[in-house]
């Protein structure tokens, strides 16, 4: 008789702990969606940013349009059309092209998340302050990405920051000024008629 008490109370331990993992799962996910959504606007988005991370720390702007996206730093100008990617850099007057990778588009575009997110990570929620925080772990051992914190502001469901590990290297990206905005598709891919003097290389 005890022994089936015990099971009968085991059994309904683990599905208490199964309930609330999943609640707190959704809940999770769904802070995501919200903030995906106020990126993923038809017209377009633009804010302001600080990267920081083991290779230093920069600041710069960036535009979003869907997949494609647009950032600028003092050191470098990226241009991104869903497919190709083209990369000022300023010190040598250089462009490369390229067919970046999702992980390589994270590293740059720390929205890339609402692509990222919604496969092969699961989902912890936490608060800190006036943001959730989302805490997102790799599901499997081939993903690039092993760890992500995501904050949430709680009243417009905007990112605040994205904080990501990339084998055992922490980027922090912190984010301003984001506000919706009318963006044209030419903004997001290279014109060599701007850079006239700068060598291009093809990557692809």
């Amino acid at each position: 008789m005890k022994t089936n008490m015990i099971k009968m109370a085991v059994m309904a331990l683990f599905t208490i702990h199964c309930s609330l993992f999943t609640a707190t799962a959704q809940t999770a996910k769904s802070v995501l969606d919200k903030a995906a959504a106020s990126i993923t606007v038809k017209e377009g988005v633009k804010a302001n940013f600080r990267m920081s991370g083991t290779h230093g720390m920069t600041n710069g702007s960036i535009a979003i349009k869907g997949k494609k996206f647009y950032a600028t730093t003092p050191q470098a100008t990226i241009w991104f059309d869903g497919k190709t990617q083209w990369t000022y850099m300023k010190n040598n007057d250089e462009v490369n092209i390229s067919t970046p990778t999702e992980a390589q588009l994270q590293a740059i575009n720390p929205y890339n998340f609402i692509n990222l997110y919604k496969k092969g990570y699961n989902y912890t929620l936490n608060k800190s302050g006036k943001d959730y925080v989302v805490h997102l772990t790799a599901a499997t051992a081939d993903k690039k990405i092993k760890e992500l914190f995501i904050s949430v502001s709680k009243t417009t469901y905007q990112p605040t920051q994205v904080k990501m590990l990339q084998g055992k290297k922490w980027t922090i990206f912190d984010i301003t000024n984001l506000k919706k905005q009318a963006i044209s598709d030419s903004q997001f891919r290279f014109n060599s008629k701007d850079f006239p003097q700068a060598e291009v290389i093809d990557l692809r």
